[in-house]
């Protein structure tokens, strides 16, 4: 189309700052002619291109609007250049090679932040990945993904937490990726819902469109989403003396357990603090795997729990034996 050629055109002479007409035949497979005829084009619409005649001549920009073209600052460079994790591009089926691309960026920057976007590039590496990678089965991605594109309604079949699969026939808003795991945000019935896309068994695009909210952001939504689903976990606080030996071993396993607080070390060296779980029986758990290396403090009913748990996995390899 000839409106892109024309974009394309503006394009190359804001990165190469001067191209012969040939030169811009060559790029955008067209005759010279027709090059000729797209500057008229430019011309006439107001786009202050210039010819420079001789040896060294050439079409290009005048300075003051290349440097309006873009608008970008070192920043937005900086963030170009961040990369997200490979495997979801791949999730996506973007069989994009992160090196070429960064090199076509790397081409397309002015000169004076190129040698800022190369720093970038050499020392910043994201990688949304756990260190133990569990691959998710997200086979509906690509049906989903068709859904979303088109603004079509889709019919799935969901797998609740508790395993009943129940069908669902939702408007998808958008794809959220959070750490190596994909989320639909869909509208149901007016309601908007997150479906993790591992638990849709099937989908099926349905030849019925939807039109999207006006006022919605899919960011926006994804934040608040968080900070509400945050805010309704359950909490169970435990305050514990800890030996100093397991410390680096709970701070791996963070995950699983919120310190709340920490003080510095008694004079026998055990640490108080205060963690946080979502319930008495993953308290229970991970207090008992630390064994005589921490001690609980309160609540009080609590000591008499983990001693209950233990004599139950002794009953129970003695009767193994």
């Amino acid at each position: 189309m000839r409106a892109d050629r024309l974009m394309n055109i503006m394009i190359l002479l804001q990165n190469r700052g001067k191209m012969t007409a040939k030169e811009l035949a060559n790029e955008l497979e067209v005759s010279d002619r027709t090059i000729h005829r797209d500057m008229d084009a430019l011309s006439n619409a107001g786009i202050p291109i210039v010819s420079d005649r001789g040896k060294e001549g050439g079409w290009r920009l005048l300075d003051n609007f290349r440097s309006k073209l873009s608008g970008l600052n070192i920043d937005d460079i900086k963030s170009l250049f961040l990369f997200p994790s490979g495997k979801l591009l791949e999730d996506l089926e973007l069989n994009i090679q992160a090196l070429d691309t960064r090199q076509k960026l790397l081409a397309a920057i002015p000169g004076t932040f190129r040698d800022e976007a190369q720093a970038i590039w050499e020392r910043i590496h994201i990688d949304s990945s756990t260190w133990r990678q569990s691959k998710e089965k997200v086979h509906a991605l690509k049906t989903v993904q068709q859904a979303v594109w088109e603004s079509k309604k889709l019919k799935i079949y969901y797998e609740q937490a508790d395993g009943e699969q129940k069908e669902r026939l939702i408007e998808p808003l958008g794809l959220v990726a959070k750490g190596n795991r994909w989320y639909l945000v869909a509208s149901r019935n007016g309601e908007l819902r997150n479906y993790r896309v591992s638990r849709i068994q099937t989908a099926q695009v349905e030849d019925e469109t939807f039109k999207r909210p006006i006022d919605f952001n899919l960011a926006d939504y994804w934040e608040q989403s968080k900070k509400e689903f945050i805010q309704n976990l359950p909490q169970y606080d435990v305050q514990v003396e800890i030996h100093p030996a397991i410390i680096p071993r709970i701070n791996f396993t963070g995950k699983f357990v919120q310190f709340i607080q920490r003080k510095n070390p008694k004079e026998d060296k055990w640490i108080p603090a205060t963690l946080r779980f979502n319930d008495k029986q993953e308290a229970v758990e991970f207090i008992l795997g630390f064994a005589n290396k921490m001690r609980v403090i309160s609540p009080e009913d609590l000591p008499d729990k983990v001693v209950s748990a233990a004599m139950s996995v002794i009953e129970f390899y003695k009767n193994k034996s």
